[in-house]
């Protein structure tokens, strides 16, 4: 069963979007506050599979929210439900965990697309028999089965989609990969939103991954183009 948290409070909004992901297959919990859905997550943190959240609720904000479950559960997708269309808060989302951001209004449809786009991610396993379980670059290692970065044996929280964006960077060490083609291979070729999702999730990386996240001796970048991941 797909289990999905929704937190919004405006009744209306919350009542569309319990009926119409229910038809899709979901299984969904909606609560009217931060405080309530904390209580469960608290309670059963792997209770769910994806939250959408909204961002400018009563009590403790969307951005709080997101910034507590990412601490509580590096996998669930996690997506930003907002009426604010400036950038900086959108910046803002992905860069405390938020996997993806839909700006109200918005269209069901993509919506539904952007929430089963996030569940596949949280649903990658471990390799098939005939794959390498580790991929190893200077003093990182990927666990694939885990599903857990370390480096120097130390391991480092990633959510999913960084994960599948060091695996992809491990996968084609020294290459030059251009964001467009980071966004396909990450979020799906059917993926509404823009490129600059990626930069985000970079810059987010070099925070977990980097000695010195200002000046990245290992996730470099490209000018004009993209990234290339060395040792």
């Amino acid at each position: 069963m797909k289990r999905l948290l929704v937190v919004e409070d405006e009744y209306a909004i919350r009542d569309l979007l319990t009926l119409n992901l229910t038809k899709v297959g979901y299984m969904v919990e909606a609560v009217e506050s931060a405080e309530r859905a904390l209580e469960i997550i608290i309670n059963d943190p792997d209770r769910f599979d994806v939250a959408i959240l909204d961002i400018m609720l009563p009590g403790i904000s969307g951005f709080e929210l997101c910034e507590r479950i990412r601490r509580k559960n590096q996998v669930i997708g996690i997506i930003m439900l907002t009426a604010r269309t400036m950038e900086p808060d959108k910046v803002r989302a992905l860069a405390i965990g938020a996997d993806d951001y839909v700006t109200k209004p918005f269209s069901l449809n993509e919506l539904i697309a952007r929430v089963d786009a996030v569940y596949r991610r949280t649903l990658v396993g471990p390799p098939r028999q005939s794959e390498a379980k580790e991929l190893i670059c200077g003093n990182f290692v990927l666990d694939l089965s885990s599903r857990l970065l370390k480096k120097n044996d130390q391991p480092l929280d990633l959510t999913q989609v960084e994960f599948q964006i060091m695996e992809l960077f491990f996968k084609n060490q020294g290459v030059a990969l251009d964001r467009e083609t980071i966004m396909g291979k990450v979020w799906g070729t059917s993926y509404y939103g823009d490129v600059k999702i990626v930069d985000v999730n970079i810059r987010r990386l070099r925070m977990k991954v980097e000695d010195d996240p200002s000046n990245p001796v290992n996730i470099v970048t490209v000018w004009g183009y993209g990234y290339r991941w060395t040792t």
